[in-house]
């Protein structure tokens, strides 16, 4: 596909955010506010504890394999069914997809771009922080755990922490940081610590985690959700600077598609001594205006733009030829009677 014709095609959804993105007053930035730094610092710092529990095979590797030996996919085998559809909610590839077609509904109707490319930030950061941890520890989830007691670390593994439980704060979480009154964002927020608590629970339950991972997983993601804001004036500038491409793209476009015709029909019009006219239409030929005023009545085939074939101008009917005689060109009735008696009789 060309250049010219995907920026046609995408041209109506540029049309939509025609303007500069004019937020109404209820949609207000989150800041990083004094309570958030300090919930931030500790939360950072419980998360640094886990790993350093993890790290030493301290009492939270010991509860791990209990719960690991306790089995509870066997102990109640009729949720089973239920959570694993349940744990879905925290795949990163279908709740992502939910999640943009919803944020970009609302970049439709509010005419910014600011609730996608928020959640494109906090989805970077999470496979940023939570992927490289993943890597860097390497640890085995229970169905692979080869030594009773151990905690599994440097093993090749990519479990902990649990990217199902991370992902789910995130995700889930992006739609009470963008939501715009103080009661859509409590409902959401609730809805997202269910989520997300539902999903890590559900991981335990499928013996698809360690406890440990899970409880890593939700510090991540509440750590990403609450440095969000010391990234706005990074969504910002992607805001803007994706209106301005937008803009570029739009100038090469008409560049591009008036720059041939208009050097075919300005040779033409001004050696004829006329007068440009821009129209108000792209896609609308030239008309020249000359001193008496003339030309709006007619196109010349030079002034429309190249590829189009030249229209053959209608005559009004009023000015045709008549096709009729003023006179019938049937004979009268008595001479069509001796027409068909002589056509009769047989020729002598």
């Amino acid at each position: 596909m060309r250049t010219d014709q995907m920026l046609t095609r995408l041209e109506p959804v540029f049309a939509r955010l025609d303007r500069e993105p004019e937020r109404p007053a209820h949609l207000q930035t989150p800041r990083m506010s004094r309570h958030r730094v300090v919930l931030l610092a500790a939360l950072l710092a419980c998360y640094l504890a886990i790993v350093v529990a993890v790290l030493t095979t301290s009492w939270l590797v010991r509860l791990d394999w209990q719960i690991m030996f306790f089995r509870p996919y066997e102990q109640w085998p009729q949720l089973h069914a239920f959570l694993d559809y349940l744990v879905v909610l925290g795949q990163r590839g279908p709740t992502a997809v939910m999640v943009a077609a919803w944020l970009g509904w609302r970049s439709w109707r509010q005419h910014t771009l600011r609730p996608l490319i928020t959640l494109g930030v906090a989805l970077l950061l999470l496979n940023i922080t939570v992927g490289s941890v993943k890597l860097g520890l390497g640890r085995l989830g229970p169905h692979y755990a080869t030594q009773i007691g151990s905690a599994e670390l440097f093993a090749g593994g990519d479990i902990f922490p649990s990217g199902h439980t991370a992902n789910a704060v995130v995700t889930w979480g992006i739609l009470a940081y963008l939501a715009s009154t103080t009661v859509t964002r409590r409902v959401l927020s609730l809805f997202s610590a269910v989520v997300s608590l539902s999903v890590g629970a559900t991981t335990v339950y499928l013996g698809t985690h360690w406890v440990s991972d899970v409880l890593l997983g939700w510090l991540a993601g509440l750590l990403i959700m609450l440095a969000l804001p010391w990234f706005e004036p990074l969504i910002a500038r992607t805001e803007a600077y994706v209106f301005e491409l937008r803009e570029l793209w739009r100038r090469r476009l008409e560049e591009g598609r008036l720059s041939a015709p208009v050097a075919a029909a300005l040779t033409p019009l001004l050696s004829a001594g006329g007068k440009w006219q821009p129209g108000h239409s792209d896609d609308a030929a030239a008309v020249p205006v000359t001193a008496s005023g003339a030309g709006a009545a007619g196109h010349s085939p030079a002034l429309r733009p190249a590829g189009h074939p030249v229209a053959r101008q209608h005559v009004i009917r009023s000015e045709r030829t008549p096709v009729t005689p003023a006179g019938s060109r049937r004979p009268a009735h008595t001479e069509r009677a001796a027409a068909r008696g002589a056509s009769a009789r047989p020729a002598g």
